[in-house]
């Protein structure tokens, strides 16, 4: 499984690629918002600093609602970098303007996924990811992970090639049940990719071996 960092704060990415074991960035409006980056050249600056850091996939999100506005503003991303995938939004335009993209050659990861049946859709018109978000779903009353899972089944079955990215992961804990339910990538807060590299054993036993090599010296 592949780890991307979900971001726009560049010292988060950087301290995320120097673990090794970074594979990607996702980010979306609110993101680039959290950071005060405003304006499409501002922003466009800053995706184009973010695949400077980082050689993987680089989720760069259209704004636009339109299919017009999407294939305009998609096109325009797509020439900032070769490892930028455009992010497209689950609705009827965005799923013609993944064709689009398709057929031009053009990566793109579709996000808002909240069912099967928009994985299915999006997977079909020529997706290269799709982003279902298990956390809004766990906020729903309903298991994110079983719909990771779902797709999963359906995509194998059906031999599907699109990627599963699971989005709005809250912690260390669905990234393990991700893991195990067949999602190829996780997109992550760098806390909860942190989060995995820490049990309280490991410090026991750290403090213990330390504590018993003064013992040589």
């Amino acid at each position: 499984m592949k780890f991307f960092i979900d971001t726009a704060n560049l010292a988060q990415i950087k301290e995320a690629n120097d673990l090794g074991i970074l594979d990607g960035v996702t980010t979306n409006p609110s993101l680039m918002a959290k950071e005060g980056i405003k304006g499409a050249a501002a922003v466009r600056a800053h995706y184009k600093a973010i695949c400077d850091i980082v050689k993987g996939d680089i989720s760069a999100e259209v704004t636009a609602t339109t299919y017009d506005e999407m294939i305009k503003e998609g096109d325009d991303l797509a020439t900032i970098a070769s490892n930028i995938v455009v992010k497209i939004p689950m609705i009827k335009d965005g799923v013609k303007a993944i064709k689009y993209f398709a057929d031009k050659g053009i990566r793109t990861n579709c996000t808002l996924i909240f069912s099967a049946g928009q994985a299915i859709v999006a997977a079909k018109a020529g997706a290269n990811f799709v982003s279902p978000f298990i956390g809004r779903i766990d906020d729903s009353n309903w298991d994110g992970v079983q719909l990771i899972d779902q797709i999963a089944q359906i995509f194998s079955i059906q031999g599907f090639s699109t990627e599963i990215l699971a989005a709005s992961i809250r912690n260390p804990l669905h990234i393990v049940r991700c893991a195990e339910a067949g999602a190829d990538i996780c997109t992550c807060p760098l806390d909860s990719i942190l989060g995995l590299l820490k049990h309280p054993l490991t410090d026991i036993g750290l403090a213990k071996f330390i504590e018993d090599s003064k013992k040589f010296i």
